[in-house]
């Protein structure tokens, strides 16, 4: 394939974080090529629980920390997106709960009502009670208390779908990718052979990333990967939850996510805590049993004797941290014409993006007279995870 093309910005990488840059860019008259080696989303973006964080669980230890203040402007941000009136039109997308939950069993409710008295949490949180409550909580044997967040939970596959459409003929399908140089500069790239030149290239592959660099000769920034392994349960008892179970910690004990799977059965999709360290040094059918025994201890009134479980192990590609602690930000760093970074969590996408922008106004990058791409293959989408391990 020796077909030369020239496009202003050249991305590496399909999630939703390259997706959500390829769509701004296109919106603002710029020329792409977004390059994807498996299939759309088929990463981490795909096995996100598509919450949408205000921050507020960052901000279990009482104090709004660097991370929930530089999220907090991410629901609103998506919220006009869903609406079609935001930075992109995601109109289409199916949101599956206009808001994400905190319950506390009944032990801890007190630690709640003062932490969501505090000035900080004031405009992002309400206790609800009765059939404000949600389904899978409405039973008289719920005895703790629950608080509305303002955070939306997103179908993810529907959001890839749509970034998909917005993408337009910009999409290549590509595996084998080596530097394109003019002397010692980076110009561009070659994909399965056919060079790419572009004024800028983002690296936004998530873990591909650190394979990509080396490719290019380079070793930094570096990458850190913090591991989680999920699980998934199936049944028909199950009703819409979304919600963080508080514990004694930091983390939420447990967090729920609900999907609607093909056969019209609902699917809890669990992180938290228990896909943290433990559950990641946990084998399958230990990290199942943990989970069952979990949730028959928060949820005793759901039925899980005919559910089906599964579990699904996750590596969140990241900047590398001091201690390997969760990044505060949406990451980029700039090396003449690369760009790489991560946005380091699904609701900060619009932020990784802004970065970028931020980068071609600076450097005065403009668009270019353009001309039309030949058909490139396509990638594919991702499936639903829950389609694959629990049909």
């Amino acid at each position: 394939m020796s077909d030369a093309l020239s496009t202003d910005v050249l991305i590496i990488g399909g999630g939703i974080a390259g997706l959500w840059l390829n769509a701004r860019l296109r919106r603002q008259g710029f020329a792409t090529v977004l390059v994807e080696s498996a299939s759309l989303g088929g990463g981490q973006s795909v096995k996100s629980q598509g919450i949408i964080h205000g921050g507020a669980k960052y901000a279990l230890h009482g104090a709004l920390t660097g991370s929930a203040e530089a999220i907090g402007d991410m629901p609103r941000r998506w919220r006009e997106a869903l609406a079609g009136d935001g930075e992109l039109d995601l109109s289409g997308v199916r949101l599956l709960s206009d808001a994400h939950y905190l319950w506390s069993p009944g032990t801890l409710a007190g630690n709640l009502t003062s932490f969501f008295a505090s000035k900080a949490m004031r405009t992002r949180v309400d206790q609800v009670k009765g059939a404000q409550l949600p389904p899978a909580l409405q039973d008289p044997a719920f005895k703790g208390k629950v608080y509305r967040l303002n955070e939306l939970v997103l179908d993810v596959p529907s959001l890839i779908a749509r970034l998909a459409e917005l993408a337009g003929d910009s999409l290549l399908a590509g595996q084998a990718i080596t530097p394109l140089r003019d002397g010692d500069q980076l110009v561009g790239l070659q994909v399965d052979g056919r060079a790419i030149r572009a004024q800028r290239i983002v690296l936004s592959a998530g873990a591909g990333n650190q394979a990509l660099l080396a490719e290019l000769g380079l070793e930094r920034p570096a990458q850190q990967r913090r591991p989680l392994h999920m699980v998934l349960v199936k049944g028909r008892q199950l009703k819409p939850l979304y919600a963080h179970c508080l514990g004694g910690g930091p983390k939420p004990r447990i967090t729920v996510t609900s999907h609607p799977a093909a056969d019209g059965q609902w699917v809890w999709y669990l992180g938290g805590d228990i896909a943290e360290a433990d559950g990641v040094a946990r084998d399958e059918a230990a990290q199942i049993a943990a989970a069952r025994k979990e949730l028959s201890n928060l949820l005793p009134w759901i039925d899980l004797a005919d559910a089906r479980f599964a579990t699904l192990r996750v590596d969140r590609a990241e900047p590398a941290q001091s201690g390997l602690v969760r990044p505060d930000n949406a990451f980029l760093a700039e090396q003449g014409r690369l760009l790489v970074g991560w946005p380091t969590k699904l609701a900060l996408a619009p932020d990784f993006a802004d970065r970028v922008l931020a980068s071609l106004a600076r450097d005065g990058v403009q668009p270019q007279p353009a001309t039309a791409l030949p058909a490139l293959p396509r990638p594919p989408l991702a499936p639903p995870v829950w389609e694959e391990l629990l049909p």
